[in-house]
């Protein structure tokens, strides 16, 4: 577990788009050394909930603490060193390099005026390393493929060096070799103490990695708990508007689509 690891806490929260509440009343604690993974429908309020839990959406009703301190009380760059927020996707502002744009990640660790130390340098080198970039770290940021820049934005979240790993469909962009791998990173992370909390489109990679889901359905309700407890078919199918099976292969339970319950 990173040292001073603590959880992050939700109390009461709602989530709402103007006319409509997408989550009421959350409670949720994320702890160190638990894989989280959010599953919903379009529009359920996954990205949102994700921004209010790292402090970058406006709180109305409810609460979202580090350990005993509310997230909104925090500076900024404390709140940078020790939570991260991967989102969906990442805008090109600058020309910079592979190696430059992961370095970025270090900023919260910097103080002010100064420069970033060989230890960060190195940090970012691991990063790119870990998500299989090292070859390119002198390339342009814009000769990168789509999948590349994915996990250009994760090796800048991995040299950031958080507790708290908040991920916005982590998976975009990759091919399967790769969302196996960054998967399985996220997870050994977590293995070792860190906090991962992912919103996901595919039920069946969250199944394989994630410790719990939070399954959100759009109208306020949600249910969250363990894993095998949560997901079902008769779960997935209320979640998806949609008729799902379920077979077991290999230890694994996979859940598999039939039709959808929309009548048009």
């Amino acid at each position: 577990m990173p040292d001073g690891a603590e959880s992050l806490i939700v109390e009461g929260l709602d989530v709402r788009v103007p006319g409509r509440t997408l989550v009421e009343n959350l409670d949720i604690e994320l702890h160190p050394g638990e894989f989280t993974v959010i599953l919903g429908k379009n529009g359920s309020g996954k990205t949102l909930t994700l921004h209010t839990l790292a402090g970058v959406r406006t709180i109305g009703d409810g609460s979202v603490s580090l350990g005993n301190t509310a997230v909104g009380a925090l500076p900024r760059r404390v709140l940078a060193q020790r939570l991260a927020l991967l989102p969906q996707d990442s805008d090109d502002v600058f020309p910079t390099t592979v190696f430059e744009t992961a370095l970025m990640g270090r900023h919260p660790h910097v103080a002010r005026f100064s420069l970033e130390s060989q230890e960060d340098r190195d940090t970012a080198m691991r990063a790119l390393a870990r998500v299989g970039l090292e070859a390119l770290a002198d390339r342009e940021l814009a000769t990168l493929s789509g999948g590349e820049r994915r996990r250009l934005a994760i090796a800048q979240t991995l040299t950031q060096s958080p507790d708290i790993y908040l991920l916005d469909e982590p998976t975009n962009h990759l091919d399967p070799q790769h969302q196996l791998e960054i998967l399985s990173l996220y997870r050994e992370l977590v293995d070792n103490g860190a906090c991962v909390a992912a919103t996901m489109h595919d039920v069946n990679l969250a199944a394989r990695f994630a410790d719990r889901c939070l399954l959100l359905f759009g109208d306020g309700r949600w249910t969250v708990g363990p894993v095998r407890e949560v997901l079902s078919a008769g779960s997935l199918g209320e979640l998806f508007d949609i008729r799902m099976a379920s077979v077991t292969w290999q230890d694994y339970e996979l859940f598999v689509p039939l039709s959808s319950n929309r009548v048009d």
